[in-house]
Order: structure tokens, then C-alpha cells, then sequence
């Protein structure tokens, strides 16, 4: 009986994260049509996050990963891989893999103390870590270009404004509104403790 209650929950959990990968990849699809500045923006961090917090950071590291790759495949860095290709999917991953790993990490570490802070913690952590990699990415592998382009402006506040600023906001905002969703659906989700995906 055991055996076949812990295949079960097996089942179930690898169940979910096909689920939150197939979500991840459909709101890339979707977010395609929608621009805001050079960038797609879309609320693909959401499945990420739900996934680190309920398979554990190796599960929000495949579903950050499989948003990377999807970038990297469709184009949508196209305009940083040809400055420069390696930076470019060095930063991508980092930044996809990372951010589900750190909301997972973030989760485990606070969810016996406060289920709500460590959803909450968790949700707002994916959209800063994926946005900081990606500043620390553009400082490292594209900083000459940028200043070219910057111009007259500090390279540093025209990153921030031309690059960053309306996606960051976007992802942070829909993540914090969804935090409450996420919390009550942690919530009804059985096999979330003793996770396969630790």
C-alpha cells in the first residue's frame, strides 16, 4: 500500500510540473503578441514560481530552464545574441534556471515558519532575481554597446529605463497579485509535503 501511495504521489507531482511546463510555454506563446519595449512581456513567471514552491528548487530550475530555452529558440533574444551569443545564453539561463531555484529555495526555507510570507517571499523573488541576473548580464557581456547606445545618458539609468523598468514592474505586479491565488492552491495540494522534487 505504501509503495503504490508513494508512486501515486510520484505520478502526481510529475503530473503537476508537465502541467506548469506546458502552462510556462503557452504564455510565452502568448506573451509574443504583446510587446513593451524591445521585450515580450507576458506573466510566464507565474507557473515558475507556482512550480519552485511546490516541487522545490530543482522543479522551479526545470521550469525556469524550459522558459529560457524557449527565448533562446524563438528569437526573442535576437537582439542581444548578435552582440554577443555566448553572454547572451550564459545570461538567459542563468537567469530562467536561477530565478525558479531561488523561489523554490526561498519556499522550503520559510514555509514551516509562514505559509503566506514564504508564497508571497517566493513569488516576489522569482521577478527580482530574473531581472538582476539580467542587469548583471548586460553590465558583463554588453556594457560597450550599451553606453554606445546610451549616448550622453548613464549607461546604468538607461539600462534601467530603455531595458528593464516596465517588464520588471509587469512581472513583479501580476506575481504579487497572484500571490493569494498561489497561497490557496498550495493549500489544496495534498502531496506538496515530503516533495519528490527536493
Amino acid at each position: 500500500m505504501t509503495v503504490q501511495t508513494d508512486s501515486g504521489k510520484i505520478i502526481r507531482r510529475i503530473t503537476f510540473l508537465g502541467l506548469m511546463t506546458a502552462l510556462t510555454l503557452i504564455l510565452h506563446a502568448m506573451g509574443a503578441f504583446v510587446k513593451l519595449g524591445a521585450f515580450s512581456i507576458s506573466p510566464v513567471l507565474v507557473p515558475i514560481a507556482l512550480g519552485a514552491i511546490v516541487c522545490g528548487p530543482i522543479g522551479g530550475a526545470w521550469l525556469g530552464g524550459v522558459s529560457a530555452v524557449y527565448i533562446l529558440l524563438t528569437g526573442q533574444a535576437a537582439l542581444f545574441l548578435g552582440i554577443n551569443a555566448v553572454g547572451t545564453v550564459i545570461t538567459v539561463l542563468l537567469k530562467g534556471i536561477l530565478c525558479g531555484a531561488v523561489s523554490g529555495w526561498i519556499y522550503k526555507a520559510l514555509e514551516k515558519k509562514n505559509e503566506l510570507l514564504a508564497v508571497t517571499i517566493a513569488s516576489v523573488a522569482c521577478p527580482i532575481v530574473n531581472t538582476g541576473i539580467f542587469f548583471i548580464g548586460c553590465l558583463v557581456f554588453f556594457l560597450p554597446t550599451l553606453s554606445a547606445e546610451a549616448g550622453d545618458t548613464n549607461v546604468i539609468l538607461y539600462i534601467l529605463t530603455a531595458y528593464i523598468g516596465g517588464n520588471f514592474f509587469f512581472e513583479l505586479v501580476v506575481n504579487l497579485v497572484f500571490c493569494p491565488v498561489i497561497g490557496r492552491l498550495v493549500k489544496l495540494i495534498p502531496y506538496k509535503k515530503g516533495r519528490f522534487f527536493k
